[in-house]
């Protein structure tokens, strides 16, 4: 299981702009470096990465091999309301990986 590292305020006031940060402990194998054995390794990568905000996507990335390993993801986002944010990544070899977040908005 991959580890996610999540940074965000507990708190907001209702339309403040908030910063969210994630990273992901992912090797991002690209399918182009040659093993130990003269073989090609197998391509293993986070395709894409999503945060729904109540259910609503405020926020998605599509990645390709060109990404480090151990992908960082910065984005801003309005707080509107006290409610849940879900982070989600999904990749190769049936990856899938979800963490979530409270905010609680304050008027």
């Amino acid at each position: 299981m991959a580890r996610a590292l999540i940074h965000m305020p507990a708190s907001a006031k209702q339309g403040e702009i908030i910063e969210i940060r994630a990273l992901i402990g992912h090797p991002m194998e690209t399918g182009y470096r040659v093993g130990t054995d003269g073989k090609l390794l197998a391509r293993d990568i986070i395709r894409s990465f999503a945060c729904r905000y109540n259910g609503e996507q405020v926020f998605g990335a599509e990645l390709h091999q060109a990404i480090a390993a151990n992908p960082y993801i910065a984005f801003f986002t309005v707080a509107t309301e006290s409610g849940t944010l879900e982070f989600k990544w999904e990749g190769d070899n049936g990856f899938a990986h979800t963490e979530k977040m409270t905010l609680t908005v304050a008027a």
